[in-house]
């Protein structure tokens, strides 16, 4: 999806017509529609606060990989209230069953940063795999794939927040990567 669709798509579910956004932005009509037509790009500022006006990231806008939907539910989450039992083997895996229990299945997910190239260069001079242990030490949220009335969801418990993105391409494999992670999925499912 190209910055002018995600523009175009996001305007519309905030509401707005081409001239609403227009004259909240104090640019012309026009503009927003070369920009919604990618035959121009909004400078920083514009860009920041069409953000902002759209309920949407300037990552989301900028970013090339659009497996997600716009749309992060960022929700508090307490997880000293949940406990383990079953087949949970954390108080994650409590908390994603307490918050998806209508789910057709929800699968744990390992995530690994996708190394650049350069980072693989230094990974291997370094020592194979300690950045990836870095990594690891540093990222210690849980991930899981929700799927649930015909649509998939990739889901990240912190200590604090469940934030929740809606897949819009389907993931099917046992591996897959969305952005700068990789993921697999573990040998253990939860429904």
């Amino acid at each position: 999806m190209t910055l002018g669709e995600k523009l175009k798509q996001a305007r519309k579910e905030a509401g707005y017509s081409q001239e609403q956004l227009a004259e909240k932005l104090a640019v012309s009509r026009s503009a927003i529609a070369k920009w919604e037509a990618d035959k121009g790009m909004p400078d920083v500022a514009n860009l920041k606060n069409l953000a902002q006006l759209l309920n949407v990231s300037v990552d989301y806008l900028l970013a090339e990989d659009d497996q997600f939907s716009f749309n992060e539910l960022k929700e508090a989450i307490n997880l000293t209230e949940y406990e383990k039992s079953g087949n949970c083997r954390s108080r994650e895996d409590a908390a994603i069953l307490a918050k998806y229990p209508e789910a057709e299945a929800i699968t744990p997910l390992v995530r690994f940063k996708k190394l650049s190239a350069v980072e693989q260069v230094w990974d291997f001079i370094i020592q194979p795999g300690v950045l990836q242990v870095a990594d690891q030490l540093e990222n210690r949220d849980a991930y899981y794939l929700v799927e649930q009335k015909g649509r998939q969801y990739l889901v990240r418990i912190t200590k604090d927040f469940m934030f929740t993105n809606e897949l819009t391409q389907k993931v099917t494999g046992r591996r897959f990567v969305i952005g700068k992670n990789k993921f697999t999925k573990a040998n253990y499912v939860l429904k």
